[in-house]
């Protein structure tokens, strides 16, 4: 579901806003102003996943990941 917004920029903003408009970069400012959160989640997100992995240790996963490979449990291809 999209939900309506309203935001205030400064002028430069929107300055640069209109000019991608009028460039045809974005067909309005909306939809250019959607996809900079769009790209500011996904960076988030990979931010998020970073610091997550950092957490873990290195030697840890790989003892789990070496027990897993005499696991008889797998059939044979």
């Amino acid at each position: 579901m999209v939900k309506k917004i309203a935001i205030t920029l400064e002028e430069p903003a929107v300055r640069d806003l209109d000019r991608w408009v009028r460039e045809g970069r974005y067909p309005n400012r909306s939809r250019a102003v959607r996809s900079a959160v769009d790209l500011l989640l996904a960076r988030e997100r990979r931010q998020r996943l970073t610091r997550e992995l950092a957490k873990l240790d290195p030697a840890e996963e790989q003892g789990l990941a070496e027990e897993g490979l005499g696991d008889s449990s797998w059939p044979e291809y």
